[in-house]
């Protein structure tokens, strides 16, 4: 499968600046390994706190 920055971008919620912008597999590798999700998984204003633990996105989603 063939990654297509420019159709990620079109998409991508984060707001915080990187390297891995629209680079999903680079991006999901990178938070995974601090125990994270990446800003998709959340609301824009949830990804504006820059909280991306697994358990803010768990408290979030409680119901």
């Amino acid at each position: 499968m063939e990654c297509s920055i420019k159709e990620n971008m079109s998409y991508c919620n984060c707001t915080y600046p990187c390297d891995k912008k629209g680079k999903c597999c680079e991006c999901i590798t990178y938070h995974r390994k601090l125990g994270e999700l990446p800003a998709c998984y959340f609301t824009e204003s949830e990804e504006r706190t820059y909280d991306r633990s697994i358990e803010y996105f768990v408290r979030l989603h409680k119901g």
